[in-house]
């Protein structure tokens, strides 16, 4: 996909779990690790501006895009 979610590298930043991040941002621990997996077909903008509230930073620190190399 050419959207890569960089979670990881945010709560590594942090030094937060993802049990302690989905606590605070309100969302199930399962739910944060398919969006940190990159396997999240959407993101619902209040829970990304949870998280963005939650880790201090902004959407463009989560989620970045990279081109797809199957294309023409």
């Amino acid at each position: 996909m050419p959207i890569a979610v960089d979670i990881d590298v945010m709560l590594a930043k942090r030094k937060m779990s993802v049990g302690e991040l989905a606590e605070r941002v309100g969302i199930t621990p399962a739910n944060l690790a398919v969006l940190k997996n990159g396997r999240a077909k959407a993101v619902r903008f209040t829970t990304l501006a949870a998280l963005c509230d939650v880790l201090e930073c902004q959407p463009g620190d989560l989620l970045r895009w990279e081109p797809d190399d199957t294309r023409p």
